[in-house]
């Protein structure tokens, strides 16, 4: 492409973006408060207008064109104050910097042409969080990933997430600006605890508390590499849950030495895989006794049975700290090779089913080992978390690299999401938080 295309296409771009900035001043309400004061100054312009002009006519020495404005004063200031009020309302100031910044780190397309910052505006849903929008120039996405770093650099900004805004012309940058951060410790409060059922909180990330319900996504999958916080992050969930209610299993092949007495006293613990089979199947076959009975009376979910029925059923969690552990059949002999099969095809048939009738897998893993999760059951494992990692790893927990580029290499409790959110785990004392849970064994 010629320099002459280049300029073409530069100067057809500009006609296009002045355009499209005049169509967002509904975007930009905080703006909007000035048209009240323009207006009010209209009416006290208007009410003076005569004294303004007597006032114009006695002073000597003045010059015709002050004079004709003060003589003119209403219609002078409506129409110096409309183009003044017309470029508040439209003009996204620092759009200039930002182009000459996202240029200089070469954030460009084929032309050498970087985005147009065509507005900023408060994020509705979260005050704090500034949307940018920008024209993209054809720069995809994933190019915007790539240079998410610099970005941050370049705008002075921390990004919370990146998408496309109307269609694929537009990305919106979720940001807030440098100097809000997330803290490195985040100790947990009662008070955190949600109300609604079946809400769990991970932590908070920029944007605020992140959760899940697992009402509607039923299984979660964590990973992070040794001192991530992950069995941290593991055990609030769990707290949490029983705290609610839930009647919770952890299967622990380490003999159970990082669940102290106090988890001991208010769940099921599996140290060996013949009681972890048999656990299993025992959840197995309250899944089917729950499908039966929530047939025969037409409910579609526990929580529609619970409401209905006048019986409460709780929910069942079962939680796996290392499932590599669990899963892994290098060196097994035949017939514990049997064995495992028989574990994962009724984690399997747990993870596709579990959600309408209240049963929940919690898996954790640090093994960077692809081969470890069946597809069958991490296919079904819709909420992802994962600390920090090496790319193979989150390539596993996340289908990409995000935690591997995104989580400091020192950091410990912060996570990223399937979804892009990074947050910063709870942190809490867990004999003192497992103290207040009214938790119930499930029955062998």
């Amino acid at each position: 492409m010629t320099q002459n295309e280049k300029f073409q296409i530069q100067r057809r771009t500009a006609r296009r973006n002045f355009w499209q900035r005049w169509g967002g001043v509904s975007a930009l309400s905080p703006r909007l408060l000035f048209i009240p004061l323009y207006l009010a100054g209209a009416v006290y312009v208007w009410s003076r207008q005569d004294a303004i002009s007597t006032h114009a006519g006695h002073m000597e020495l003045i010059s015709p064109v002050l004079q004709a404005v003060m003589t003119h004063a209403l219609a002078s200031y409506l129409l110096t104050g409309g183009v003044a009020l017309a470029v508040l309302l439209v003009y996204p100031f620092g759009r200039k910097a930002a182009h000459d910044q996202l240029q200089s780190i070469g954030l460009v397309n084929h032309a050498g042409m970087a985005p147009t910052l065509l507005r900023k505006r408060r994020d509705r849903d979260h005050p704090r969080v500034t949307v940018w929008e920008f024209q993209n120039q054809s720069i995809p996405l994933t190019a915007w990933e790539d240079k998410r770093a610099a970005i941050e650099a370049a705008l002075d900004v921390s990004i919370v997430k990146m998408t496309y805004g109307k269609g694929k012309s537009r990305v919106l940058v979720y940001a807030v600006p440098a100097q809000v951060f997330l803290p490195e410790v985040l100790p947990w409060q009662d008070e955190y605890l949600s109300p609604e059922s079946f809400v769990l909180v991970l932590g908070e990330s920029l944007l605020g508390p992140v959760t899940v319900n697992l009402a509607h996504i039923p299984h979660i999958l964590l990973g992070g590499s040794t001192g991530s916080g992950k069995s941290v992050l593991l055990k609030l969930l769990l707290m949490q849950a029983l705290r609610k209610g839930a009647e919770v299993c952890i299967a622990d092949f380490k003999g159970g030495v990082d669940f102290p007495r106090a988890w001991r006293e208010r769940c099921r613990m599996c140290f060996e895989e013949s009681d972890l089979l048999n656990l299993l199947g025992s959840l197995v076959d309250e899944l089917n006794r729950r499908k039966a009975l929530f047939g025969a009376e037409g409910w579609p979910d526990l929580d529609a049975y619970n409401e209905a029925a006048g019986e409460t059923l709780p929910r069942l969690i079962f939680a796996c700290d290392e499932v590599a552990e669990v899963l892994d059949r290098t060196g097994a002999d035949s017939e514990r090779k049997k064995l495992l099969g028989q574990i994962e095809n009724r984690l399997a048939t747990i993870a596709r089913l579990g959600r309408a009738f209240g049963i929940h897998l919690i898996l954790a893993t640090q093994r960077p080992d692809a081969n470890i999760i069946p597809g069958q059951i991490k296919n079904n494992m819709d909420f992802r978390v994962c600390g920090r990692a090496d790319s193979v790893l989150s390539q596993i927990i996340l289908d990409n690299t995000s935690a591997a580029e995104q989580i400091p290499k020192g950091a410990r409790g912060r996570f990223i999401t399937g979804d892009g959110t990074v947050f910063q785990g709870y942190l809490f004392d867990e004999t003192t938080a497992l103290g207040r849970a009214g938790g119930v064994n499930i029955q062998q």
